[in-house]
């Protein structure tokens, strides 16, 4: 289980290009559930390099875009504290998890992303 929640944490602090995402909030919900469901056995799976990568990705791209914002003079979505880390794949799923799931079948990653920083990592009013 401590090499699946690695594997899954990766998805939220390397760094990674942003690339045009192909999943759905939902879709990556479901996937990334199943993976966490098979324990060790996910670093098996021809899964988990794909939902790595949108991960990734979605990460990287709400990261780019909160820096733009404030490069911009705009308050951003999300306000993480200097040398934040991200957060644990459990965490992520869970926030994942928090967001309705008919609105995961309308927003990406990117969007799905923004929303739960923003919940651990509010901006002041």
């Amino acid at each position: 289980m401590l090499i699946v929640r690695s594997a899954l944490l990766l998805l939220l602090v390397v760094p990674a290009a942003a690339s045009a995402q192909s999943m759905n909030a939902e879709v990556f919900h479901k996937r990334a559930s199943a993976l966490m469901s098979k324990g060790p056995f996910a670093m098996m799976s021809g899964d988990l390099k794909p939902v790595m990568r949108e991960g990734q990705a979605a990460a990287a791209k709400a990261r780019e875009t909160r820096l733009a914002m404030v490069k911009a003079g705009q308050k951003p979505r999300y306000c993480p504290p200097e040398g934040a880390r991200g957060m644990g794949s459990n965490e992520f799923i869970k926030g994942l998890s928090a967001i309705p799931a008919g609105d995961r079948t309308k927003i990406d990653m990117t969007e799905a992303t923004t929303r739960i920083l923003a919940r651990k990592f509010p901006c002041p009013a």
